[in-house]
């Protein structure tokens, strides 16, 4: 089995209008479709399927993890101007 040549930070914004922030070796929109099945993350059993509204590409899974727990000590303003495209 091969590693993927890209690791994915991605955020989704759940039904309930939460963020999920999370970082896969999987293309961002599969992730999602696992998500959504109720075959990924629980957070999404108490806060409705999700989009994703932001995606980055990491070289490797460990610089992907790392930016997810820098994203996820934000405030909801700053990520919100993150994937608004603004300077956080």
């Amino acid at each position: 089995m091969t590693s993927p040549e890209k690791f994915y930070l991605y955020i989704a914004r759940c039904a309930d209008g939460s963020l999920y922030i999370g970082s896969t070796g999987l293309l961002p929109a599969d992730r999602m479709k696992r998500h959504n099945s109720k075959t990924g993350a629980k957070w999404f059993t108490q806060h409705g399927p999700g989009d994703i509204v932001h995606v980055e590409i990491f070289p490797t899974l460990l610089e992907a993890r790392q930016r997810e727990l820098q994203l996820k000590k934000w405030s909801r303003g700053k990520k919100e101007r993150l994937i608004k495209g603004l300077k956080p």
